[in-house]
């Protein structure tokens, strides 16, 4: 599959991969290499900026939350620079206005985290206004429900009675539900 990618691209097959988890950047960065991009990874919204300003590339894949700000200033950046970067968002479950939002900024299609090599290819690549196929393997309701919880009690400051004030629970069913494994 990958080799028929390859000549999808067009000759320029610069990448630029905009995250602030550094194991799933490296891992997304090496995948995008096996089906023939040149891949270039930033960390944060400053180094992502750099990089859209000094070489913009082709093809782009930016997460909206970073450490230092919002990916939308990458995707602004990235639209001043090269108009016809296909820019592809990664947001968080939870995060679905703010990924419209860069779809209006420019970006031409959004994926919820988390998102594969096959899934991010299938959105760079898709032509005109065809919709890309839904995932394989979406998330199980139970590991979305799981996924909301965990980013509720990240934002909460991982304060189990402010987290379960916010999501209409019980402290003790919210203590149960963070004690166990997430599910598939």
């Amino acid at each position: 599959m990958g080799e028929n990618l390859a000549l999808d691209l067009g000759a320029d097959r610069t990448l630029l991969l905009v995250d602030d988890d550094e194991p799933f950047v490296k891992r997304l960065a090496k995948a995008m290499e096996k089906r023939g991009f040149t891949p270039e990874t930033a960390e944060s919204v400053a180094e992502g900026r750099a990089i859209a300003l000094a070489r913009p590339p082709a093809y782009a894949v930016v997460d909206l939350r970073l450490e230092d700000g919002n990916g939308l200033e990458v995707v602004e950046a990235l639209r001043e620079t090269r108009p016809d970067c296909r820019i592809v968002v990664l947001t968080g479950y939870g995060a679905i206005a703010t990924a419209v939002a860069a779809v209006k900024f420019g970006a031409i299609d959004y994926l919820s985290k988390p998102a594969d090599a096959d899934d991010v290819t299938n959105a760079l690549l898709a032509k005109g206004e065809a919709l890309p196929q839904p995932p394989e393997n979406p998330m199980s309701a139970d590991r979305v429900r799981w996924e909301h919880i965990q980013r509720v009690y990240e934002m909460c400051d991982r304060n189990v009675s402010e987290t379960a004030r916010r999501l209409n629970m019980h402290r003790r069913t919210l203590q149960r539900i963070l004690a166990k494994r997430s599910p598939r």
